[in-house]
């Protein structure tokens, strides 16, 4: 069958009152953007649902591109035929006949926003019953929770049939809560943190920290080809690649082995709250997890967050590994993420870092370093890219500063 146009219903974003205008409009444009490569899609947001009208663009590529998108609860393919009783009917017969299979029940539903037409609903809902009983007479009607429910809708411009409920993402359009910056590593929990915090409104851009040569190219397009599977729930994400060679260098010539790590991360959150400055972002979102490494400790939290008050959101961190993993595979980034690449936070590792780390000696081994000098060589030279689904960048440089 040839749809012709998909509604989609918003679910959460009923709530929003007077921003439901605002959350409408953002759902609108990142569809839009998923959609980029499908030009003929025309999207009306109405306030109740919105209606992508195909235009003859392909709905089988495109379905499953919508199942990614937060903001959408489900949404209905359709296909538009003549405002015409036997025309209807017929449609009717053939989406019987296509979806039904022995022992099912079905339901019709209808909605007419076009009062002028000929049959109220009561009336359209027996007709076309009808017509289903004419195609297979055994079949039975069920109200409650039927296995087949073709839903007829009455508009000006013509009569839209459907039959398939696809359910959505849920959550909140990418945007509506403001930008947080990222911290993506290579590992398995980072992408995970993205994904939750974008399901909640934050349009998520990615900052990677990047060796060379202690990491590989293999290791920075690992990182990047994560970003990718995030991306087409917001439709796409901004990469900032950090250069962080220099930095980790000085570290490891000046600080105590078991101090590495925390001040490691100290510099890796003070750079990471510098990009958000400068990008205008609101929050910082990481991957930790309370107890799981060294760096997660809460003493270690404690000891590396204080070299900020921006608020810095951690979706994961009361989660175990098993529940982390379990999203992971849902969304497509475990098998990716176990690729064995070394990334900034365990080329330098220690055998034994402070699980018990003293901000006070965190702060006395930092001052043997040029803070100021290295964070601002390594900002000179950030890298950013947007990575799409299909993972193409548009490569630009630090002139975004």
């Amino acid at each position: 069958m040839k749809y012709t146009e998909i509604m989609v219903r918003y679910g959460e974003l009923s709530t929003k009152g007077k921003n439901r205008k605002l959350f409408i409009s953002q759902l609108a444009q990142n569809v839009k953007r998923v959609l980029g490569d499908f030009p003929a899609v025309k999207i009306h947001a109405d306030r109740d649902r919105m209606h992508l009208l195909l235009n003859g663009e392909d709905s089988v590529q495109i379905l499953p591109k919508l199942e990614k998108v937060f903001g959408i609860q489900n949404f209905s393919p359709s296909v538009r035929v003549e405002k015409t009783m036997p025309t209807i009917r017929e449609m009717v017969q053939t989406i019987i006949k296509s979806a039904y299979q022995p022992g099912q029940t079905f339901k019709i539903t209808s909605k007419r926003s076009d009062h002028s037409f000929e049959l109220d609903t009561n009336e359209l809902n027996r007709e076309l019953g009808g017509a289903v009983f004419e195609v297979f007479p055994e079949i039975a009607v069920q109200m409650k929770k039927p296995n087949i429910e073709i839903r007829v809708e009455i508009r000006k411009e013509g009569a839209y049939l459907s039959y398939e409920t696809i359910r959505g993402a849920g959550g909140l359009p990418v945007g509506t809560s403001g930008r947080g910056m990222l911290m993506l590593s290579g590992g398995i929990d980072s992408p995970v943190a993205g994904y939750l915090a974008m399901k909640r409104g934050v349009e998520v851009e990615a900052v990677h920290f990047a060796s060379p040569p202690y990491t590989s190219e293999q290791a920075l397009q690992k990182a990047k080809d994560l970003a990718a599977k995030i991306a087409p729930y917001g439709g796409s994400i901004q990469f900032i690649e950090v250069p962080f060679t220099e930095i980790q260098e000085e570290i490891k010539r000046v600080v105590p082995e078991g101090y590495l790590m925390t001040v490691t991360r100290r510099m890796m959150l003070r750079l990471t709250d510098a990009i958000r400055a400068a990008r205008k972002g609101l929050v910082i979102i990481n991957g930790e997890s309370l107890g799981q490494v060294a760096s997660q400790t809460l003493q270690s939290m404690v000891a590396i967050n204080e070299v900020t008050t921006t608020p810095i959101i951690r979706p994961v961190v009361s989660m175990d590994k098993g529940e982390i993993i379990e999203i992971a595979e849902k969304i497509d980034t475990f098998e990716l993420a176990i690729q064995p690449f070394e990334d900034c936070c365990t080329i330098f590792a220690p055998p034994q870092p402070k699980t018990r780390p003293k901000l006070e000696k965190a702060q006395a081994y930092e001052a043997r370093l040029d803070i100021e000098g290295l964070m601002a060589r390594s900002m000179a030279g950030l890298k950013v890219s947007e990575i799409t689904e299909q993972n193409e960048q548009n490569e630009e440089f630090s002139d975004f500063l």
